[in-house]
């Protein structure tokens, strides 16, 4: 990289004065950036058609106004965003999030590393991201149920099965796509596989709610067999406790890991015990039907800790999985997860560590694999109920595990086949990055000018 600085920076900078105040999507762009010119430098092809200044350009960005009635019969404002990203190898597909945190940088950062983490899955899928500034925990049923119906009725106009398929994120889950989807069909008149996500009983897959935390788990269990190695006796920790964490606990527990941690963001549980098949189903009674936060955990089960307002990554593990948010490990976190032993981190969420921690990760030469790899599973999934969908056909969990299981050791192949890789150290960053940027960048150059 160091023979590219000048060019690295000159681009960034260009990068940057077009796109001002936006840190999470400049930090993403970065990252990729860091890899894919020296890669390019050789090869005119990309640099004469200007194709990675070019994918770090959105196609279209909707903002809208979303207005609702509360339970009160007040009308509230909430702003709502699609970023349309890329469609060079398929329609847009990417989730949607409803949090507060959320803006136009950390869309357009999503969308972008949505790009090539469609790409790495093999499926025909262009990038996107979306959602909203709103807040769906603490809101009743019905609340939550009007602003969705808002929320699609704009929506609606900018997506469709064959342009732009939606799914979950942060915030939206088997409610949240169940409300959008009726408001969609209500609007549009068809019954079509606008959404991924859905519920069984109207065009949903099985294994989508498990895909994310599973694919990751697959995911780092290819890594460690690159280095004769197994899951089996790992101490792991886990943070997050939503939909992403819950089902990589569950995979980690079938493949004979003790995970030991698991968090929301009030604070971090700690069970030296190990976290059971019990013990998880009483976290995904808490967080998906009573949505409580995890310290109840505490209450429940003698032995296990509650720390207030701290994350998994002081606790001495093997493994580490975070799975809760973007810049959620910071430096200074993963100096203490490498002071305390742990020697690979694999992130579930999308990019949960921050760069200086990544840096410090790959100078060690830990297994570490970046989220657009290691969490490709879901959009995977719901690559694969995008096909079912089309076909009219409804596989058996068995067989779209069997898929799942497939694409992840696809991907973890593919990052080998591009990063610099010897038999003690792969860079996946690097790996994942050219490998995710080659098919997308390929099908551009033969597009022409669009």
């Amino acid at each position: 990289m160091s023979n590219h600085l000048k060019e690295i920076n000159d681009f960034l900078s260009r990068i940057e004065k077009k796109n001002p105040n936006e840190p999470e999507f400049l930090q993403a762009v970065k990252e990729v950036a860091e890899t894919i010119i020296p890669f390019i430098a050789d090869k005119p092809k990309y640099i004469d058609s200007n194709i990675l200044e070019s994918m770090c350009e959105p196609e279209r960005v909707f903002m809208f106004r979303i207005p609702w009635l509360d339970d009160n019969g007040r009308i509230q404002i909430n702003r709502g965003f699609r970023v349309q990203m890329n469609s060079a190898i398929g329609p847009y597909k990417g989730g949607l999030r409803f949090h507060p945190s959320v803006n136009l940088s950390i869309l357009k950062f999503l969308a972008f590393e949505q790009v090539f983490k469609n790409s790495l899955t093999t499926l025909p899928m262009g990038g996107g991201k979306g959602g909203a500034d709103f807040e769906p925990k603490g809101k009743s049923d019905n609340e939550v149920m009007r602003f969705c119906q808002s929320f699609m009725t704009e929506l609606s106009k900018y997506i469709g099965q064959f342009t732009d398929v939606p799914a979950g994120d942060i915030g939206v889950g088997g409610r949240e796509i169940g409300y959008m989807f009726g408001q969609y069909k209500r609007i549009r008149g068809e019954f079509t596989g606008v959404l991924t996500g859905k519920g069984r009983q109207y065009g949903g897959s099985l294994i989508r709610p498990e895909a994310t935390g599973y694919g990751c788990v697959y995911f780092s269990e290819e890594v460690l067999k690159h280095r004769g190695d197994s899951l089996e006796g790992k101490v792991c920790a886990v943070s997050g406790s939503g939909n992403v964490a819950q089902f990589a606990i569950e995979k980690l527990i079938q493949k004979e890991a003790k995970v030991v941690t698991v968090s929301d963001s009030g604070g971090c549980i700690f069970d030296k015990d190990g976290i059971d098949k019990e013990k998880l189903e009483f976290i995904k009674e808490l967080k998906n039907v009573k949505r409580v936060r995890i310290r109840e955990y505490a209450e429940t089960f003698t032995g296990a800790e509650y720390h207030e307002g701290v994350t998994p990554w002081n606790i001495a593990c093997d493994l580490a999985y975070p799975c809760a948010t973007q810049n959620e490990l910071p430096l200074k976190d993963a100096e203490t997860l490498i002071n305390n032993g742990c020697c690979g981190i694999f992130e579930g969420a999308n990019m949960p560590a921050t760069a200086d921690a990544i840096e410090l990760f790959k100078s060690k030469k830990l297994m570490f694999s970046p989220g657009k790899a290691s969490n490709a599973g879901g959009v995977a999934t719901s690559g694969l109920e995008m096909s079912q969908n089309a076909l009219r056909l409804s596989w058996t969990a068995k067989e779209v595990e069997e898929k799942l299981h497939g694409i992840m050791k696809e991907i973890h192949q593919n990052c080998i086949e591009h990063a610099d890789a010897d038999n003690n150290y792969v860079d996946y960053v690097k790996g994942a990055n050219i490998a995710g940027f080659v098919k997308v960048a390929d099908a551009m150059l033969a597009q022409g000018a669009v």
